[in-house]
């Protein structure tokens, strides 16, 4: 579902306002990958890079033309591994954070909100 232009304002100022906003917003977009649900987490990362550096100096730091970068977080795209981690690297240097991946057992109850936030350091 598209997203409204109000809804998508309040997104992008949230995540150039808050710290914390724009942290937990990754995390969320890397576990959507990580789930399976790409197209939720590659339109989380456009909003994302939208929202705060721009494709501009995504494309400096990574070596990509922009409008690749654009292209490769598009809903029906599929994005080789080597650009999407390329991607994922810049903005946890720029967040100054670094995603692990940790074994969670089902049995333990944590929501994937709070999986993500316990995941980031």
């Amino acid at each position: 579902m598209p997203l409204t232009r109000d809804f998508k304002e309040t997104i992008m100022a949230d995540l150039r306002r808050d710290r914390a906003y724009r942290v937990a917003y990754l995390a969320e977009a890397i576990e959507s990958l990580h789930n399976g649900e790409f197209s939720v987490g590659k339109r989380m990362l456009r909003n994302y890079i939208n929202g705060t550096l721009g494709f501009a100096e995504l494309s400096k730091a990574t070596g990509t033309p922009p409008k690749s970068l654009m292209r490769m977080l598009s809903e029906h795209s599929n994005p080789h591994a080597d650009k999407l981690f390329a991607i994922l690297g810049h903005l946890q240097a720029t967040e100054r954070v670094r995603v692990k991946v940790l074994p969670v057992s089902p049995a333990r109850g944590r929501s994937r909100a709070g999986r993500a936030a316990a995941s980031l350091r």
